[in-house]
């Protein structure tokens, strides 16, 4: 049988292949291609065959990639993303100079949105489009580069520090005079604010006073599923919540919330801007990303 003119194996292998491996599951691939485990099983193994190599080691509470495995995939995920952004431009046409970023809720209202405002206020004539959710991004591919904290495991996307943030117990003003000088025993006795997340790199409670070694109880306070709820209702006086300092500033600057005592714990992680490399970015992208760079250093170095 002759070969296509690309001289490649089915085009629906790759795709299966790319998305269990971006996803390190045949469980999740399955789940965003909209099959059974077993046909993107199935894909793997005629790719494999067709290959003459493994691509995963299977085993027993998942698959990683093989060397093999992890060099197509890296190839695979750049030409994908390549293709991906010129379908985009292609749908948009008019608007195929446009900059698409991506960060959760709070980042967007507290940090990212504000930013881009000071932005147009130098390029009025560039068009960004803010996508924002509170679980991790998985098809990064539509995206010129997201805002993220800690670094994705993607090794095919480029990361850029931009800071690493101090973490400090925060509540409305009066609450947080009435708490001046308290130790962690009494902080770890207030109604905390807990965050649950999806994402298991965020620091918890539990994870700040172990850092700052308290061993005691921590009150089970309420918990919610959003960082933007949880500042709101410690605004409005519910508890003390954890707060991510340089993230909440302008919170701080206004007196909606007040630092609650005296201790400080560094974040364990950056904040990357994470995307596309320099050299696949559109100018417009390149130019947004230099300047949320720049901004970044003279307002915090």
């Amino acid at each position: 049988m002759s070969r296509r003119h690309y001289d490649l194996p089915p085009l629906t292998t790759l795709a299966a292949f790319e998305t269990a491996a971006r996803h390190l599951s045949f469980k999740n691939a399955a789940q965003e291609l909209s099959v059974t485990p077993g046909a993107v099983s199935h894909q793997i193994k005629a790719l494999e065959g067709e290959l003459g190599v493994a691509l995963f080691q299977r085993k027993h509470r998942g698959v990683e990639l093989t060397r093999e495995g992890q060099g197509l995939y890296e190839s695979l995920a750049t030409s994908f993303r390549q293709i991906s952004r010129q379908l985009s431009k292609t749908r948009q046409m008019g608007e195929e100079d446009a900059v698409t970023v991506g960060s959760t809720t709070a980042v967007a209202a507290l940090w990212l949105s504000p930013m881009i405002i000071q932005f147009w206020r130098e390029y009025p004539d560039l068009n960004i489009h803010q996508i924002t959710q509170d679980r991790p991004f998985h098809d990064t591919r539509e995206f010129d580069f997201f805002i993220r904290y800690g670094r994705d495991r993607d090794a095919t996307l480029a990361h850029t520090a931009i800071y690493r943030d101090q973490l400090v117990p925060v509540a409305r003003p009066d609450l947080a005079a009435g708490l001046d000088g308290a130790s962690l025993q009494e902080i770890a006795q207030q109604r905390l604010i807990h965050l649950q997340s999806t994402s298991q790199s965020w620091t918890t409670w539990a994870d700040w006073f172990h850092e700052l070694g308290h061993k005691g109880d921590i009150a089970a306070g309420t918990r919610v599923t959003s960082y933007s709820v949880a500042l709101q209702i410690a605004r409005k006086g519910a508890g003390v919540a954890l707060g991510w300092r340089r993230l909440i500033q302008p919170m701080l600057d206004s007196g909606k919330l007040a630092i609650v005592g005296c201790h400080s714990v560094p974040a364990p992680r950056e904040f990357y801007l994470v995307g596309l490399p320099d050299d696949e970015l559109s100018p417009n992208a390149l130019k947004l990303k230099q300047w949320i760079l720049s901004q970044t250093r003279d307002t915090w170095l």
